[in-house]
């Protein structure tokens, strides 16, 4: 797989397809980029050049805490600079839960890169905001805490962090245990602060700066609920919502699996769309 160097990281990239138009398209949680590959090989086979990464802090990519209000600003901000290396710009950019937190911030910060959007397993409400705000961050700042920047390299998720790059154990290493706590207890502040907004990641007046067509699926958990996708779709003026038919989950998540069979059918209707939609804008 290729690298770039990626505002102060090393970013591990990949992408598929030879020409045809940009998209992007990002995974959940802090999964790398092999939990999107399989959608952006299909989207690659219709015609486009798919962009998909490893995030900073997620997959083989190099680990990144340092600034930025939020982790989703800083992976936007990195997509910003990817898509530039790559003459990427203006892309559509595809998301599920935190890559649809990125690709909303993507749009917002950078609107002249964008060119469309796609999202769907849209997190918000009170219950996601301060569920998966405590989850993903709560852990590593006692970590930090009790047993500095070792006991932080020995959590799951940071060894596995680890093992896809031996780099990231000498980022970690590295790293004043005080400064480490302070950018996770900021993010996880940012992140619980949206608990009253239209969704995890923007305000409502972020989601009505958005300009560019967007396709919006409904969601149908506790973490991804259909309300959150109903005010996403309320508030981006150039808007369109899609209702797969989900049973709703009395859970925090769907079953994955439940998403993976729909996205063939999901894959053809961003074709639809962006043919529709987005192609003779750019």
């Amino acid at each position: 797989m290729p690298f770039a160097q990626v505002r102060g990281i090393k970013q591990n990239y990949e992408v598929l397809g030879d020409n045809g138009p940009w998209v992007s398209l990002l995974p959940g949680g802090r999964r790398g980029m092999d939990g999107i590959q399989p959608m952006a090989e299909r989207m690659a086979d219709k015609g486009y050049r798919v962009l998909i990464f490893d995030r900073r802090n997620c997959g083989a990519s190099d680990i990144g805490i340092s600034g930025g209000a939020s982790e989703f600003d800083e992976w936007a901000d990195d997509l910003f600079e990817l898509t530039k290396q790559q003459d990427a710009q203006p892309c559509a950019v595809g998301g599920q839960s935190s890559g649809c937190r990125t690709a909303i911030t993507y749009a917002a910060r950078h609107p002249e890169a964008v060119s469309g959007l796609m999202l769907w397993r849209i997190s918000g409400g009170p219950y996601a905001a301060l569920n998966l705000g405590i989850r993903y961050y709560a852990d590593y700042i006692k970590a930090a805490g009790l047993g500095g920047m070792k006991a932080v390299c020995e959590t799951e998720y940071f060894a596995k962090c680890i093992a896809a790059n031996q780099r990231n154990r000498d980022i970690l290493m590295a790293m004043d245990p005080k400064d480490f706590v302070e950018v996770m207890l900021r993010w996880m502040i940012s992140f619980i602060s949206y608990a009253t907004a239209p969704v995890i990641g923007a305000t409502e007046e972020g989601l009505k700066s958005i300009s560019v067509p967007t396709l919006v699926y409904c969601g149908n958990d506790r973490h991804h609920n259909r309300k959150a996708a109903l005010d996403v779709q309320k508030n981006i003026r150039d808007s369109e919502l899609i209702d797969l038919g989900l049973a709703a989950f009395d859970a925090d998540a769907s079953p994955l699996p439940l998403w993976d069979a729909l996205m063939p059918t999901m894959v053809d209707q961003f074709d639809e769309f962006l043919k529709r939609r987005v192609m003779h804008l750019i």
